[in-house]
């Protein structure tokens, strides 16, 4: 039997304390580790014998003075301890001070009191979300679910690997939390388990789709996706005017974008063809993050089959819109769908793969049967990735339970119907949008005619407490001081919003944009300057107490606001 020998601990005393083992389970008829009685006091901790049980004396003095102290272990059971004061101190005696209060403490005490500067900065952030109006389009307020399945135990567990064929042991609760994930994940989709698999391991999108690269190409094959400053995304490729590569999909993949009409800012399919059949991407990829419009995933499919291409969608930003059904589905027609879990989503921040199973409605080699699941789970673990977060995997089950439920297609109805309405209400106002207008969730506009950039208008939106962010729109040379402004209103909506919220929002934007009008012309373009000009600005000070006012208002989902926070 293993005996633990405290520090400094010479023979003698070893003997003594086993014995002080022997005879503590003795004198209650119990095993030594059994925690079903009360604390021992320091006379039956004394029953061993004489002044020579130093380690047991200080150990049963912890006791007594936690018992009775209102900072010992009753307070911290009531603060979410795991056993009874009692049943632990029982513990700590019996295996000689291996374990000691200390760790107890450090196990158990809440943030508030373990890390106060930590908490604290927390909760300047969850007043920054409930005092402003969010409109980044990737971003939304998730569930109390979600957030109490990401802040649980799940976390401590290593899963290497897939259900039923984990590195480590004692995964059997976790294959079936990530099993009744992957089953929810079809279903909130519409998709046949015979026809259709998925992975839930990856930890996010990006990371989805640079596994799909390298489960089924070569380096140095060929992809395609939208162009970054036409509304496309990073990961599907990008290097600027100069050369430079600036995603890994780049960097190990030959990657040519296509973009949008540079007069009506639409996907030019057409072009698109004509751009495809020249370079011949082993992947073609259809998705981006800042296009506002349907895409025709029937037109990319000929296109596609025109060069065997593997049809690939990123369905990040519509994922929640596909999931209610208030969108066109790539299902329909692709062979391998990414997407984000957060955004319009509204789950956790991670990713998913779904790949085809079973035989080809596309048939374009001899092979007649898909076989892109073992490719792509053998990609994300071990290829890239080692165990998946299992807390993000069960808030992801949650969050797919509730997308597949009718108050979730109400709620992304209502997103349409806000997108249209802040939409109308900047047009009304004189903005331009690109493409005039949207199918989705997101809004795309066009600051140009008014000879603002998207960086410094988002500076003013900030000051305003207004979270926005800066685009590209098409035309533009620069991805970071980019003529537009990408709008979105799956956050807002979960805050309860409707059409007539969304119409007020609109004319704090139209202020917003009189106010960088201003102060751009007070100070140089330059973007410190012109933050330098935001300072003590009193049209700011007083937009900021509009929103504030709005803002505050609305109920927050999945946490409370305190009335001191109020106050």
């Amino acid at each position: 039997m293993y005996i633990y020998r405290p520090q400094n601990m010479s023979t003698s005393h070893l003997h003594l304390h086993a014995q002080n083992q022997s005879l503590l389970g003795a004198k209650n008829n119990v095993n030594p580790f059994d925690d079903s009685d009360d604390c021992l006091t320091k006379h039956e901790v004394h029953t061993g014998g004489g002044g020579e049980d130093t380690a047991m004396h200080g150990a049963g003095q912890d006791c007594n003075e936690n018992r009775h102290s209102a900072g010992g272990a009753e307070a911290r059971v009531s603060s979410g301890a795991f056993a009874p004061v009692g049943n632990l101190q029982r513990y700590h005696h019996d295996r000689g001070g291996t374990r000691r209060p200390s760790v107890h403490e450090w196990g158990n005490k809440p943030l508030a009191q373990s890390d106060p500067d930590l908490w604290e900065l927390m909760e300047r952030e969850k007043l920054r979300q409930w005092k402003g109006i969010e409109l980044v389009a990737s971003e939304n307020f998730t569930s109390l679910a979600v957030i109490e399945a990401l802040g649980s135990h799940l976390t401590n567990k290593y899963s290497e690997g897939l259900p039923g064929n984990r590195y480590y042991k004692g995964n059997q609760y976790i294959d079936q939390i990530e099993s009744l994930c992957q089953s929810r994940a079809l279903a909130a989709f519409h998709l046949d388990a015979e026809k259709w698999g998925v992975n839930v391991q990856s930890y996010s999108c990006s990371s989805a789709n640079f596994s799909v690269y390298t489960a089924l190409l070569q380096p140095q094959d060929r992809i395609m996706g939208l162009d970054v400053l036409s509304g496309g995304h990073v990961s599907h490729g990008y290097h600027t005017h100069s050369g430079k590569k600036i995603s890994a999909a780049s960097i190990y993949f030959q990657s040519l974008p296509f973009k949008v009409h540079p007069e009506t800012g639409l996907i030019d399919y057409e072009k698109l063809e004509e751009t495809v059949l020249l370079f011949r991407p082993k992947i073609l990829i259809c998705g981006g993050s800042s296009y506002p419009r349907e895409w025709d995933y029937g037109r990319f499919r000929q296109i596609a089959n025109k060069v065997n291409a593997i049809l690939m969608c990123d369905m990040a930003h519509i994922s929640g819109l596909v999931a209610a059904e208030e969108c066109d589905s790539p299902f329909d027609y692709c062979d391998v769908v990414t997407s984000t879990t957060h955004k319009s989503l509204r789950g956790p921040r991670g990713g998913m793969i779904f790949y085809r199973k079973g035989l080809k409605p596309h048939k374009r080699t001899v092979d007649d049967v898909h076989n892109f699941e073992k490719d792509i789970n053998f990609a994300v673990h071990p290829t890239l990735q080692g165990g998946p977060h299992n807390n993000h995997v069960a808030a992801l089950a949650t969050a797919l339970k509730q997308a597949a439920s009718p108050e979730y297609k109400e709620y992304m109805k209502q997103v349409k119907k806000n997108a249209q309405a802040l939409a109308n209400g900047l047009k009304r106002r004189g903005c331009k949008l690109v493409t005039d207008g949207t199918d989705n969730h997101l809004i795309l506009w066009d600051l140009r005619p008014f000879g603002v950039t998207g960086n410094l208008f988002e500076e003013v939106c900030e000051a305003c407490h207004i979270t926005v962010n800066k685009s590209a729109v098409y035309g533009d040379s620069s991805a970071w001081q980019p003529g537009g402004i990408r709008l979105g209103t799956p956050a807002m909506t979960s805050r309860g919003c409707i059409e007539t919220d969304f119409d007020t929002i609109a004319s704090f934007l139209h202020k917003a944009v009189q106010i960088t009008l201003v102060v751009q012309k007070g100070t140089a373009k330059l973007q410190r300057e012109f933050i330098k000009g935001l300072q003590n600005n009193s049209e700011i000070v007083e937009l900021r107490f509009k929103v504030d006012n709005f803002a505050s208002a609305l109920e927050m989902p999945g946490f409370k606001i305190s009335a001191a926070m109020k106050s």
